[in-house]
C-alpha cells in the first residue's frame, strides 16, 4: 500500500521515521483506513514526547509521558482510531487527553474531538501543545473521565485510553446509537473492547489483549 503524500507537520528529518512507523508497524499489522494512515503520517509524534525520549518517538512501544502516563504504542493508536469508524463528520470524546497525541489523530479525521484529562498538568500540557499545533476542533476538560462529558452527547465514537475494571455506564449512555466504544477493560488481564450501539443492545465487535494503565477517577476512588 502506498503512503499518502508528505506534509509540512512530519517533515525533515523525521519523515523517514515516520514513514517507517507507518509501513513497518501500522500497514504491516494490517491497518488499511486511508484516513487514518494519513493522520499517522501528518502528526509529528515526537512533538508528543518528552526531549529526553524523542530519539524513541516513532518506536514500536509505548513512552512515559509523566504523572504515571505513557503515550500508547503507534499500532494502538492506529488500531484503536480504526475501530471507532470515523467520518469527517464525527463527534468524538477521548477518555485519557495524557500527552494529545491521540486527540491529534482524532482531530485530522472528525469533526469534533472532546477530550478529558483528570491530571491538570498534563491537560494543560496536551492544550498549549495541540493549540500550538493549530488545532482549533479540539475541546478540553479537567474531570473525571469515568462520568463522560454528558453536556455534549450523544457521541458517534468514544476512545478510552486507560483502564477501568469495568465498562463505565456514563459511557455508554453517551455513546449514540450505531456509534462505537473502544475501551481496554480489566486489571491483571486487560482487552481492547470493541463494541458497537445498536437500538436495543451493545455488540461486541472484536477484542485484544492489551496492557494500558489504570484509568483514575471514580471506579477506583482516586
Amino acid at each position: 500500500m502506498d503512503l499518502p503524500p508528505t506534509n509540512d507537520f512530519c517533515a525533515d528529518p523525521t519523515v523517514a521515521l515516520c514513514q517507517r512507523m507507518v509501513r513497518q508497524q501500522i500497514i504491516a499489522r494490517g491497518i488499511d483506513d486511508p484516513a487514518v494512515l494519513a493522520a499517522l503520517q501528518k502528526v509529528p509524534r515526537h512533538r508528543f514526547v518528552p526531549a529526553s525520549l524523542q530519539n524513541l518517538a516513532y518506536a514500536d512501544q509505548p513512552l512515559t509521558i509523566g504523572y504515571g502516563q505513557t503515550i500508547s504504542q503507534p499500532y494502538i493508536v492506529a488500531y484503536m482510531t480504526e475501530a471507532a469508524h470515523l467520518t469527517p463528520r464525527s463527534k468524538v470524546l477521548e477518555i485519557g487527553t495524557g500527552c494529545g497525541y491521540q486527540a491529534a489523530i482524532l482531530a485530522e479525521i472528525a469533526q469534533e474531538v472532546f477530550t478529558v484529562e483528570i491530571v491538570p498538568e498534563l491537560a494543560q500540557q496536551a492544550r498549549d501543545r495541540l493549540e500550538a499545533l493549530g488545532y482549533q476542533n479540539i475541546h478540553y476538560k479537567i474531570g473525571d473521565g469515568y462520568k463522560g462529558w454528558p453536556e455534549f452527547a450523544p457521541y458517534d465514537a468514544i476512545l478510552v485510553t486507560a483502564a477501568p475494571d469495568h465498562r463505565p455506564q456514563p459511557l455508554l449512555q453517551q455513546l449514540a446509537v450505531g456509534g462505537h466504544l473502544v475501551i481496554p477493560v480489566g486489571t491483571i488481564g486487560q482487552r481492547l473492547e470493541v463494541l458497537h450501539k445498536t437500538s436495543t443492545d451493545l455488540e461486541m465487535e472484536k477484542a485484544i489483549a492489551v496492557r494500558f494503565v489504570p484509568l483514575q477517577g471514580h471506579s477506583y476512588g482516586f
